[in-house]
């Protein structure tokens, strides 16, 4: 499989002296297409920070973090930019929607602002929003949207454009439990695709749907292991 992200040796440190805070501490991680990684542990422990990281938000302390190939501190600032339109989706905890757009005008935004044209950039973006099943929603504002119909129009504008590289912060965090389990099944659908995904989440049931569960605790890995049998794997022994 194609590696799609890797940190390594990642450290981020914020301030100094009496006020220095140790975000992230050596960390390695690999994330392959096509998988699907959950990372958990308490507040604090650096969930955030290494999704920022791994999004070209921020730049690491020291280390390398390395996206679809690309070693992101030997590109420029544009380069960066560029290689988020293109390969990253970033999924917020708020939905990070611009209110004055509506649904559609939000999911075809990355695409346009890379250069697609207004009618391509809509026909792509209108495909991602019939497979999250908000298509009927498309000329509505985030405003008039439920929060479920908001995420998923968040995770369009996420996956829209073939990026190999999805990551969520606590994307389940603002909505109810049925909603939650969906937005997973989502992130799940899409490593079927090939796209890798990364998912911050506090919910040991919505992190039984990744391949891996990845802890974190005051910003060392100290823990990785498969995930236990999830949902996902219970309604495929229930077709067998």
């Amino acid at each position: 499989m194609t590696v799609a992200l890797e940190l390594r040796r990642v450290s981020k440190t914020y301030g100094s002296g009496a006020t220095e805070v140790h975000a992230l501490r050596e960390v390695d991680l690999t994330v392959e297409r096509g998988e699907l990684v959950a990372v958990m542990g308490p507040s604090g422990s650096g969930k955030s920070t290494l999704l920022t990281i791994a999004g070209s938000l921020e730049a690491p302390t020291s280390g390398h973090a390395i996206v679809e190939g690309v070693d992101l501190a030997t590109v420029s600032a544009s380069d960066k930019a560029k290689l988020r339109r293109r390969s990253i989706g970033y999924v917020f905890q708020d939905f990070n929607l611009l209110p004055g757009l509506t649904a559609i005008e939000n999911v075809t935004l990355p695409l346009e602002l890379d250069g697609v044209s207004s009618k391509p950039a809509r026909v792509a973006a209108l495909e991602a929003m019939e497979e999250l099943d908000v298509a009927d929603r498309m000329d509505r504002y985030p405003d008039e949207l439920s929060g479920g119909e908001r995420q998923r129009v968040a995770i369009a504008r996420a996956i829209v454009g073939g990026r190999g590289l999805l990551l969520a912060d606590e994307p389940t965090g603002a909505l109810d439990s049925i909603n939650g389990e969906g937005v997973m099944r989502l992130l799940r659908a899409a490593t079927h695709r090939g796209v890798a995904s990364v998912v911050v989440t506090h919910e040991a049931q919505l992190a039984s749907w990744a391949d891996r569960v990845v802890f974190l605790r005051d910003g060392l890995v100290v823990d990785q292991r498969a995930a236990p049998p999830g949902p996902e794997s219970l309604l495929a022994a229930g077709d067998r």
